[in-house]
């Protein structure tokens, strides 16, 4: 008889966006008259710029004739959207990445949760914590996590960021050094970020000890702070060190669109059971050959389009949109009283829970109370509890009578 991996068994039984989806939609069911603003899941909801529009229109028109059709795709991304992320998001910055180092795919939460497919499920691992759930549970999966206890899994190192540490994780001792370390900046959940000289120290952690770094930049676009790196590779010697996932999502509002990529370069290598040199960027290929046929032509070519001049200005507006939500929300919280931190570079806040309550405590009270629905720090780790997330991701009205409603709660 056929079995099942075992690892699945026991993942907790929810993940957490469906956990505050359901309790959302519990509370809407006994209160069907309340208004809630949801602040939860980063969705974005101003709609995709009109370059983008137009280029998809044109790209399902090209679908619709023979001499223009594209059936599959390559599946490492279109020659015209890797060479433009090549230029735009790299060489515009001094950083060289050939066009073959980048993967396109549906999005950076399939990549970050699919890279560990050409990883041993003998390396030990390490993630921020709080930190974006796909990571922890993609490596549960794997079987590289081993048992749950109090919120944390025995075999993942947990690196904690907090207002006690001005949320830069600390290195890791010589006796407990982590294969594998994920970092996320801008952060997720916690909205904070590192400058180049922080990072710099992980880079530098990572080639010292033969770590591998996962950098998840899905929110690079929302960096304003000259000294906050947009890229890792921003900092030498990371192309031997760390791959880097990066979004449409946030960026362009690609959440329904998908679209992401992934940069492997091919200085980064690793040694197999008899020592020698393997290049993860042939692995991440076959990967990719093998398991993915291609994120599609339409949503491609949409995605070129943001590199355009008019598409660059238009996706900078949207961006700003958010980020003032953002600094709507850390400045009118802060003057509610309660401790606030992020919101700058990143469209999300972390939020200190009054005295006393839990992250699912606050979560009921300000669903209750004031009909605002945001996420519980504790879903995002140990380190998370006490703490909650709001997007700035809503829109400005929203967001404005968000803050009114929770400065009403007197907390």
């Amino acid at each position: 008889m056929f079995t099942i991996n075992e690892n699945f068994c026991i993942l907790p039984e929810s993940y957490l966006f469906s956990e505050v989806a359901r309790r959302i939609n519990a509370f809407k069911g006994s209160h069907p008259e309340a208004d809630v603003i949801r602040m939860g899941i980063g969705d974005v909801t101003l709609p995709l710029c009109p370059a983008a529009i137009e280029a998809m229109h044109k790209a399902v028109d090209d679908e619709g004739a023979s001499a223009t059709f594209h059936g599959y795709g390559p599946e490492q991304g279109y020659p015209f959207l890797r060479e433009a992320i090549a230029a735009h998001d790299y060489k515009s910055r001094g950083i060289d990445i050939d066009p073959s180092e980048i993967f396109v795919s549906d999005g950076a939460k399939s990549d970050t949760g699919n890279f560990g497919d050409i990883l041993s499920t003998d390396n030990t691992v390490a993630v921020t914590d709080p930190v974006y759930p796909v990571y922890v549970d993609t490596n549960v999966m794997a079987g590289r996590a081993g048992n749950l206890s109090d919120g944390a899994w025995s075999k993942i190192q947990y690196l904690p960021v907090t207002a006690a540490n001005n949320f830069v994780p600390e290195i890791p001792g010589d006796d407990n050094i982590p294969d594998v370390i994920y970092l996320c900046y801008p952060n997720n959940p916690t909205g904070t970020t590192l400058t180049r000289e922080q990072l710099n120290v992980w880079v530098d952690f990572a080639l010292r000890h033969g770590s591998l770094i996962l950098f998840d930049s899905a929110y690079e676009s929302f960096i304003r702070e000259e000294d906050v790196p947009h890229s890792i590779y921003e900092i030498e010697g990371a192309r031997k060190c760390a791959v880097e996932f990066r979004s449409f999502s946030k960026t362009a509002g690609f959440t329904g669109v998908r679209c992401g990529y992934t940069v492997v370069p091919k200085e980064l290598t690793a040694k197999d059971k008899d020592g020698r040199e393997v290049s993860l960027n042939h692995l991440w290929n076959r990967r990719q050959c093998t398991k993915f046929n291609g994120a599609s032509y339409i949503s491609q070519r949409g995605a070129a389009a943001i590199f355009t001049p008019e598409g660059q200005r238009q996706v900078k507006e949207a961006v700003d949109y958010y980020l003032t939500n953002a600094k709507v929300l850390r400045e009118g919280l802060t003057e509610a009283g309660l401790e606030v931190y992020g919101g700058i570079n990143a469209p999300y806040v972390w939020i200190k829970a009054p005295a006393g309550m839990s992250s699912w405590d606050f979560f009921d009270t300000l669903l209750e109370k004031c009909n605002v629905a945001g996420t519980p720090g504790s879903g995002f780790g140990p380190a998370g509890d006490g703490y909650f997330r709001l997007t700035a991701f809503n829109t400005l009205e929203n967001t404005i009578e968000a803050v009114r409603r929770i400065k009403e709660a007197r907390f």
